[in-house]
């Protein structure tokens, strides 16, 4: 906690790099590629000027996750990038109806770094290119080079570890691939109807059921934070209970310290109707503590 603490304070002065190289990216070419993949994706690809990104989500016919991801456009290309976790699925998601269409997809993982500064300037590095983006609940660049050229890169400045990177995640109340979004997820659910939905753009594959979804006005449960009424962490798996109740009112999946509130906070998912004080989160283990949390509005910490 020491070292993170220390972390997390000298990110706060110096800002840092995240290495996001391990990151899936798939890069759409051709004459149809804004076409084809606006028919893809919920946001609205036509509107993606060069230099500029855009999260979207990648959806089934039901309208549930098959990732959720960044587009970057270029002058001849668009950048598609998402959670390593996806490396094997979404190549084959986004290139499933390529029939007709002049579009060819390309995986350059291996052979690019995918650098994300955060509170840097991006560095003038020969055969590097940047973009503004957001991530981690707050605006920073992001950097595209060699593959062979990351380790220079990162040795001149401060690099931002897993954990830390996870505490500012969780404080800005972002989901992530694995713990709040997953092939059961709908995109409402997660909030990414505020940020990653165009409700107003011609078809995609799910489109009818987000949609539909809205029209209704609410999904059955929702994401959202939750801080603990003491200093006691809340264990990720931890079912959340309203007093007196045995049904689960919801789930803890991710959680961290958070040094900006000097308290344990948590992401996850709370059923609607239930209440939003007075929560038990009961752990998995059968010794574990029974703790007392409050449901949060996100984000916890403001960019």
């Amino acid at each position: 906690m020491t070292d993170l603490r220390a972390a997390y304070h000298d990110f706060q002065t110096r800002g840092g790099i995240a290495d996001l190289s391990a990151r899936v990216e798939l890069v759409l070419t051709g004459a149809d590629r804004v076409r084809y993949l606006n028919g893809q994706v919920t946001s609205n690809v036509t509107k993606l000027a060069t230099g500029q990104t855009q999260p979207a989500c990648v959806t089934t016919a039901k309208g549930r996750l098959c990732a959720e991801v960044l587009i970057t456009a270029t002058a001849d290309a668009l950048h598609i990038d998402a959670d390593a976790a996806l490396r094997d699925s979404l190549p084959t998601r986004i290139e499933r109806y390529i029939i007709a269409d002049d579009a060819a997809l390309e995986d350059i993982t291996d052979t690019r770094a995918l650098l994300h500064f955060l509170g840097l300037p991006p560095p003038a590095v020969v055969g590097a290119w940047s973009v503004p983006a957001r991530r981690f609940g707050r605006y920073g660049w992001d950097v595209r080079l060699p593959a062979a050229d990351r380790a220079a890169v990162l040795a001149q400045h401060p690099v931002l570890d897993a954990a830390l990177l996870e505490t500012l995640r969780i404080e800005a109340g972002i989901p992530r691939w694995g713990h709040e979004l997953g092939e059961d997820t709908l995109p409402p659910e997660a909030g990414l109807d505020r940020t990653h939905i165009d409700f107003h753009k011609g078809c995609y594959i799910g489109q009818e059921v987000i949609s539909r979804l809205k029209s209704v006005g609410h999904v059955n449960r929702q994401l959202s934070g939750f801080i603990s009424n003491d200093a006691t962490p809340t264990p990720v798996g931890a079912s959340l209970f309203s007093p007196g109740e045995e049904r689960p009112a919801g789930l803890i999946t991710s959680a961290a310290w958070s040094f900006a509130l000097e308290k344990p906070v948590a992401l996850g998912y709370l059923r609607r109707g239930s209440p939003t004080s007075g929560l038990l989160a009961r752990s998995t283990e059968p010794t574990g503590p029974e703790i007392r949390v409050a449901a949060s509005s996100l984000p916890f910490v403001p960019s």
